[in-house]
């Protein structure tokens, strides 16, 4: 699995075909490294990480967002898949443009390396809310 620096391209029209002003949640599926590379030598990938997702949420939530919920991913129940995640976490944005203002900014580029650091592998959902 392949850790993705940030959306370009492709990827950032696709994500602009959904509604422009309405909040979307970013459903983040993490791997971790067993131990953290680069800068952050001497600790777990998840230390180095978790360096990286404090200062992130905070500049998230400065912005209107929010961090939702995160968690151990503890088993599979349904479904198959050869991704090996670790760690789930549910992300607000206030708007798409919102998202990639934030993770295009001089901010993330400053924290990045504790996420490069730390991820083995990351997928990366952008999800709205459907009445079920």
């Amino acid at each position: 699995m392949e850790v993705a620096q940030y959306p370009t391209g492709d990827k950032i029209k696709e994500l602009m075909k959904g509604s422009a002003e309405t909040p979307v949640v970013m459903l983040n599926l993490l791997s971790f490294k067993e131990a953290a590379d680069g800068e952050n030598q001497g600790l777990s990938g998840l230390d180095a990480y978790s360096k990286y997702a404090r200062k992130m949420t905070t500049l998230v939530e400065s912005k209107g967002g929010r961090l939702i919920w995160s968690g151990r991913v503890d088993s599979i129940v349904v479904g198959e898949s050869d991704a090996d995640f670790h760690m789930v976490a549910l992300m607000e944005y206030p708007s798409r443009a919102a998202f990639l203002e934030i993770t295009s900014s001089v901010e993330v580029q400053e924290i990045a390396q504790d996420r490069i650091d730390g991820l083995a592998g990351q997928w990366l959902l952008a999800t709205t809310q459907a009445g079920l």
